[in-house]
Formats: structure tokens, C-alpha cells, sequence
């Protein structure tokens, strides 16, 4: 069953319309909070039918992104709040809050250490809503955490930028055909990392 593919035809659409730029970075802002397709499925043929602007496409989804990602962080915080009547009728509180009370004492010990973990979060194919909610959730320093995400997506949307400036079409088509897969991926990393979350909050 394809879902990525059509997803992706759609954004090409949006690419196409006048308002694309507009549309870039809603798409991006959402995207860093639940949208299961990322942003540079729109950026690359943005960039392919105007090279020259680029760098100015990739700023404008940057600009969406982090706007995204302070919504993304500040939902992941008061989403654990409004369920922890739920999380306590399951038995679960005390073991949620002791793994998030571990993972803040090693912030307090060391909270560019965090940072360094988010930077290199951004460099892996793993959509950005992962990291905006975990770290709403265990309360990444506000000044790392948009550090990191400023890093950790500028580096993805303007290195895309860049490979089509170079690649041209080419790179364009490389991520249409190989978009079903990665959007595949992206979903079971997605699903492995709220696991392994839960698993994780258990422990202790």
C-alpha cells in the first residue's frame, strides 16, 4: 500500500503554486510536530525550478522549523502533565518519573552534553517531531535545545539546498524514487523510538 508516494505528489503540487514559499513553511512547522512527511520532499523541487533561490527557500523552512519545534517542545511537556491521572490509573507514574528525573540529573551534570545528543539526533534520517516531543517531555534547557534544532535542521534543508544546486534534477529525482521507503522507515524508527521510550520510563 503506497501512502508516501501520493503524499509526496501532493507536496510537489504545492511546489508548483505561486504561494509555494508560504506553503514551505507551514508544511515545515508542521512537520516538527506531527506531519509524517518531511519538508524536504517540498524544498527539492522548489530548489529545482528556482536554483538561484535556494538558500532562500531552505531559510524559510528553517524559519517554519523552529517555529514547529517550540510548539513541538512546549506539547510535549504539558501533553505529560494533562496524562499522568491517565499514566497513574495504568501504574506507570512512578516509573515515568524516575526515567525523567534520571535524564534531568545527568542534564543538570552536563547540559551541553545534551546538546552535542540532540546535534548528532539531527544529522540521522529521524523526523524532527521525535526529538521536539522527547525533549518537551524530560525538559531539555530551553538555550540547547534551540540550539541544537537550529543546527541539527539547518544543516539537513540548506546541505539539500546545496546537493541540487550541484545535482540539479538528478538529486530530485533520487528522492522521488526511493520517497515509499524512506517514508516507511522514518514511520518504524518513529514507532521504535516512542517504545523504547515507554521501555525506558519503566525502568527504576
Amino acid at each position: 500500500m503506497k501512502i508516501f508516494g501520493p503524499l509526496y505528489e501532493r507536496a510537489l503540487t504545492w511546489a508548483r503554486h505561486r504561494h509555494a514559499p508560504a506553503y514551505l513553511t507551514g508544511l515545515s512547522f508542521v512537520e516538527a510536530i506531527i506531519f509524517p512527511i518531511m519538508p524536504e520532499v517540498m524544498l527539492a523541487p522548489m530548489c529545482v525550478g528556482a536554483p538561484r533561490r535556494a538558500f532562500w527557500f531552505a531559510t524559510l523552512s528553517l524559519i517554519g522549523s523552529m517555529a514547529g519545534a517550540l510548539v513541538g517542545y512546549a506539547l510535549g511537556h504539558y501533553a505529560f502533565e494533562a496524562l499522568k491521572p491517565v499514566f497513574a490509573a495504568m501504574g506507570m507514574l512512578a516509573g515515568i518519573e524516575s526515567g525523567i528525573a534520571t535524564v534531568q540529573a545527568k542534564m543538570a551534570e552536563s547540559p551541553w552534553a545534551v546538546f552535542t545528543f540532540l546535534v548528532l539526533g539531527g544529522f540521522m534520517p529521524i523526523p524532527m517531531k521525535v526529538f521536539t516531543w522527547a525533549s518537551g517531555i524530560v525538559g531539555v534547557p530551553m538555550l540547547q535545545y534551540v540550539l541544537s534544532m537550529l543546527i541539527g535542521r539547518g544543516k539537513r534543508v540548506f546541505l539539500l539546498a546545496l546537493a541540487i544546486r550541484i545535482g540539479g534534477e538528478r538529486a530530485e529525482a533520487t528522492l522521488r524514487r526511493y520517497i515509499e521507503p524512506i517514508g516507511w522507515i522514518a514511520t518504524a524508527i518513529i514507532a521504535a523510538a516512542v517504545v523504547w521510550l515507554i521501555w525506558r520510563s519503566q525502568q527504576g
